[in-house]
């Protein structure tokens, strides 16, 4: 009964948020709340602003887009601060239409999808309230009713722009039903719905052949001709094109440029002058975003046809190119697995990481910058630490290539190889060679691949093969070195005692013999090279290790094994390569001993309780690293 009760209380609440009086009245909530009279390019610009912006790394992150549209960030910002801030301001800019360009599954119809469904919630709340006059099949803006002749003096009074003439329908009810009494026209709240065709219109191409222009201006009511009298009379119209359903909101084209011209050069008068024809009546005002969006080749296409040059000044295009960051991949994967009947099936640690490698990979140009690689420009892309590189060379390897990310393997046919491991495993549970194995396999079926390609690409899944037989040896290392923690501790402390010897110009006293001694420093040294540490740089190592402790003491705190991320991580790998000999015979024996099999299963519970695996992907992760060390 649960859900019966939530619909039952947003019927509710709908029924509270309902409003209709005068227009006298409605001038009253304009003169309180100006803002519902805004312009639909307004609506939009504020709705993404009200849910909030944040600032990372002097890049604008809107969270409209945070929970849908991953790796973005630059393409998003472009997107609002260049088209619908500016729109939202009336400057010119809002007279064209807007068009989404970019690759197969890289996330535009996702945008406006977002934008579409936004609105609806908007126009629920009290700042995104949305106002028509009653009975109207486009929802026009009760301001049309002021005449031309008053609305420099409305403006005086009320500080809004009214743009836009009343709507021969509108006209003629004005005298009609209410007598030219402006003041008594009914109006009423709206709420946009795409499904009610209210505020929002959807139009997609089909056979031109058959698909008819009425779909986009409305059509004349052939069966009202002989109780009104005449073709040109408004009420023997259908206003239900999708222009006049998308009035004060948005209005999607699909695929635009694949449309009919017919279809187009209605919206050469509506971008520029905010205006169709439609039947035998005077222009139609009309205020809606125009969004489209295509793909690359088709838009090549398009500017190449010189017939289409009144259109291209009236197109502001929009990059949306691939995500090129690899974290955020894996939250696209992650997202498309959550939406699908697969949710349920086990995907180990990093299977997800391997593919996003993979993909991000296919989609990088090489750099001419020296001293950069694919897998260095990855790392660098994604917010890793390279030795030798900073946000300035980042900036420049973006500036390198404006159109890196346009071409690529695209996230769908990811999705479609994880889906196909999984069918072919038949367990419940996946992992980074099943990912990988089923990538490589699926380059024979994908027909837009050249063998070139191919070839290229295969070489980028053995790259990310690399980058996963380090993940995977880190990950049991880290499980083997907590079930050594003791020992860790105790190689810390050992180091740590000798570091402050070192820096301090001190002896070391033998603990069972009393005699001094120099600090060790082979010790120290198998150390730190663990962690590229060089021989130039060790003294501002264990200096920096030393302010640590310090900054530690001074605030009553302890230096432990987690106080100092690098320093931990070459202890790790020091324990780790002490551990090797260990772990391959721990890994790789088919009739382990008692205390074999006790430190496997310790290592396989805290891989299972620590980092993310189940008891098969654990079993699996294990014997694979033991084949790893044992090469």
């Amino acid at each position: 009964m649960d859900i019966l009760n939530k619909v039952r209380s947003f019927r509710e609440e709908e029924n509270r948020l309902k409003w209709e009086g005068t227009f006298a009245e409605y001038l009253d909530i304009v003169k309180e709340r100006p803002e519902v009279a805004q312009t639909a390019h307004s609506r939009v610009y504020n709705m993404i602003k009200a849910a909030g912006v944040k600032e990372r790394d002097g890049r604008k992150m809107y969270e409209f887009f945070g929970e849908e549209i991953f790796g973005l960030e630059e393409a998003i910002e472009r997107l609002v601060e260049e088209y619908f801030h500016p729109a939202a301001k009336r400057l010119d800019v809002r007279k064209r239409i807007l068009l989404l360009m970019g690759p197969v599954s890289g996330g535009k119809s996702t945008i406006v999808t977002m934008l579409k469904r936004g609105l609806e919630k908007y126009s629920r709340t009290d700042e995104g309230a949305v106002y028509a006059i009653k009975g109207c099949p486009m929802h026009e803006d009760p301001l049309h009713l002021i005449p031309q002749h008053l609305r420099d003096d409305f403006f005086a009074e009320y500080g809004i722009r009214i743009e836009g003439s009343l709507s021969p329908l509108n006209t003629m009810r004005l005298e009609k039903e209410y007598g030219g009494r402006v003041e008594e026209v009914m109006v009423e709240r709206i709420f946009f719905s795409e499904d009610k065709r209210v505020g929002i219109g959807t139009f997609s191409p089909s056979d031109p052949k058959s698909q008819d222009i009425a779909d986009l201006t409305g059509s004349i009511d052939f069966s009202t001709i002989a109780e009104y009298g005449s073709e040109s009379d408004p009420r023997a119209y259908r206003f239900d094109g999708e222009l006049n359903k998308a009035n004060r909101g948005m209005m999607e084209f699909q695929e635009m440029l694949k449309c009919d011209e017919k279809f187009l050069w209605h919206l050469l008068s509506l971008t520029q002058e905010g205006n169709f024809k439609a039947g035998r009546f005077a222009l139609i005002s009309a205020d809606e975003l125009i969004v489209a969006h295509t793909n690359e080749s088709e838009y090549r296409s398009f500017i190449s046809n010189k017939k289409n040059e009144a259109l291209h000044s009236r197109i502001i295009v929009m990059p949306i190119p691939y995500n090129l960051r690899v974290s955020e991949e894996e939250r696209i994967y992650a997202k498309m697995i959550k939406q699908s009947d697969i949710a349920h099936v086990h995907i180990a640690p990093h299977a997800l990481r391997v593919a996003a490698i993979f993909s991000v990979l296919t989609r990088l140009k090489d750099s001419k910058k020296q001293g950069v690689d694919l897998l260095k420009k990855m790392r660098l892309y994604d917010g890793d630490n390279v030795e030798g590189f900073n946000q300035v060379d980042v900036e420049e390897l973006k500036k390198e290539f404006p159109t890196e990310g346009m071409e690529g393997i695209d996230p769908r046919y990811v999705i479609n190889r994880i889906s196909s491991a999984i069918i072919r495993k038949e367990v419940p549970s996946i992992n980074a060679l099943d990912v990988l194995r089923s990538l490589k396999e699926g380059l024979d079926q994908h027909a837009s691949i050249s063998n070139e390609d191919k070839e290229t690409y295969m070489n980028y899944i053995s790259i990310a093969r690399k980058e996963y037989d380090e993940i995977a040896k880190k990950e049991v290392q880290k499980a083997f070195v907590y079930s050594y923690e003791e020992s860790a501790k105790s190689l810390m402390n050992n180091y740590l005692d000798n570091v402050e010897a070192y820096c301090n110009k001190n002896k070391l006293r033998d603990p069972l013999t009393g005699e001094e001694m120099n600090p060790d420093e082979k010790l120290m040294r198998s150390i730190e090279e663990q962690i590229g540490i060089s021989e130039n740089a060790k003294r501002s190592f264990r200096e920096e290790i030393l302010i640590r402790i310090s900054a530690f003491a001074r605030k009553g705190k302890r230096f432990d094994y987690n106080s100092h991320e690098r320093l931990r991580e070459a202890i790790q790998k020091k324990l780790f390569a002490d551990l090797k000999d260990v772990v391959k015979i721990t890994t790789s024996s088919k009739t382990p001993d008692e205390s074999q099999l006790k430190k496997i299963n310790e290592v396989i519970a805290r891989l299972i309780d620590e980092h993310g695996y189940n008891s098969v992907s654990a079993n699996e992760l294990l014997r694979y690293v033991g084949s790893l060390l044992n090469r």
